[in-house]
């Protein structure tokens, strides 16, 4: 039995900035953050994941180190891991595909899985809708971050946004979180939160929308909250913040801790990711804990929206 099982490609990502001298190519993909943030707060996690031939030993065995079980990870032979260059500049992402590994079908889900939350989480919609139906029978609490359904890829790797036909998968959902922009595409609604009671309305109790610096959005028993950005030592790059945020949310969650001191945790563990570049930077439990208090005790401003 596992507390919590991402779903979704691995990628191997090479980072751009005026931050970073000399970009090499690192461990990414929403399994790596969401899952290393749960298991520094002592969650037992794995993953359903593909890769290709090209996803070298030193990647599993960090993982393992970090407490990743990866008896759910398959590695396709003659095929890619998914790969992507992403370019910041100017406060704003291009990012670009360069490979991509085959898709997760429900033959990839054992017959055996047993845990408490499932988070579907994919970054090159390599994940059929069917499964999502599929995996809300084997699991407490269903939580998807839809960022890899809603991208479309032209012949030269270039990322778009695509419209989904998201209906049925958000009606299986119990946590939701996404970035601003994603939730507008999703619902097609402009006005957030419009766009947020809508997921809400399909039945997820809990709808979460990061905002990078500015924050995160919290909808929960009918009401909005907003959730500070934890400050961080240093800002170097904000790949993987939001995953983190949702591995840590979810790894309090299933501790049956209010969904406010989740976020705060959420936010803390975020905050960790950014001051590295790619997943070079954690916080353990009780350094995550006390960014934590720092925004909870001070009160969370309940939004009138």
């Amino acid at each position: 039995m596992f507390d919590l099982i991402t779903v979704g490609h691995f990628a191997i990502d090479l980072i751009k900035s005026p931050k970073i001298a000399s970009p090499q190519p690192t461990i990414g993909g929403s399994p790596t953050y969401a899952s290393i943030a749960a298991a520094k707060l002592g969650a037992k996690v794995s993953v359903i994941s593909k890769v290709g031939e090209d996803f070298k030993k030193k990647y599993v065995e960090w993982l393992k180190a970090n407490d990743v079980d990866l008896s759910g990870l398959k590695q396709v032979k003659s095929s890619a891991t998914t790969r992507f260059v992403l370019t910041y500049r100017n406060g704003q992402r291009k990012l670009q595909l360069e490979d991509r590994a085959p898709p997760i079908s429900m033959q990839d889900i054992p017959d055996s899985l047993q845990t408490k939350a499932l988070h579907v989480a994919p970054i090159a919609n390599e994940i059929q809708d069917t499964v999502i139906t599929e995996l809300r029978r084997i699991t407490e609490i269903l939580s998807l971050d839809p960022q890899g359904f809603v991208r479309t890829f032209d012949e030269k790797g270039n990322m778009h946004p695509r419209m989904w036909k998201a209906n049925q998968a958000l009606s299986q959902v119990d946590i939701y979180k996404s970035s601003s922009r994603e939730v507008r595409t999703v619902t097609r609604v402009k006005e957030l939160p419009l766009a947020m009671r809508e997921v809400r309305d399909y039945g997820a109790k809990i709808v979460m929308v990061t905002r990078g610096m500015k924050g995160t959005i919290l909808l929960v028993d009918g009401e909005f909250y907003q959730i500070p950005a934890c400050k961080p030592m240093v800002f170097r790059d904000p790949t993987g913040a939001g995953d983190a945020f949702i591995g840590a949310f979810l790894a309090e969650y299933l501790q049956r801790k209010e969904p406010l001191w989740c976020a705060c945790v959420g936010s803390a563990a975020s905050s960790f990711v950014v001051e590295g570049i790619g997943p070079a930077v954690f916080g353990e439990k009780e350094e995550t804990y006390t960014r934590a208090k720092r925004i909870y005790e001070k009160g969370l401003k309940q939004l009138s929206i």
